[in-house]
């Protein structure tokens, strides 16, 4: 019997560098970060190759944003679960994004404490949302 348990796979899809490092350091070990991206126009491509468990999204990008990426995956049928991370602690952003399919949402200035629970929670099929002022009515 093999003991071994495979790391979730996990995409990140931030327009800033600093914040895919810092992120793809929090989650090394725990989670398999198998790619990282500053737009979202290779999102899906990326999706179909690696068959991620999990895709951490950013709200505001170029171009398209990560509420119409996270449309695109769920009418694509993509099986994983999408956790936003994003500055955005707007209960109306929060509703669009699981509107679009999101089990997750985590406010940036939460990052810290709240990423990693809330991939956790995603894995386990269970909502998550930061514990901050404006979306107490979400949770």
């Amino acid at each position: 019997m093999n003991t071994h348990i495979q790391a979730a796979r996990v995409i990140l899809v931030d327009d800033h560098p600093t914040v895919l490092r810092q992120v793809s350091g929090w989650l090394a070990g725990e989670f398999d970060v198998v790619a990282a991206l500053e737009e979202g126009s290779g999102l899906v491509k990326a999706v179909e190759e690696f068959q991620p468990d999990l895709v951490v999204l950013d709200i505001s990008l170029p171009g398209a944003s990560g509420i119409e990426l996270a449309s695109q995956l769920q009418r694509a049928g993509y099986p994983g679960k999408v956790v936003f991370l994003t500055v955005h602690s707007d209960p109306d952003y929060a509703r669009a994004a699981f509107a679009a399919g999101a089990i997750g949402y985590v406010v940036k200035t939460r990052l810290a404490t709240d990423l990693i629970p809330a991939l956790r929670s995603a894995l386990a099929g269970e909502r998550f949302i930061s514990p901050c002022p404006g979306l107490e009515e979400l949770t």
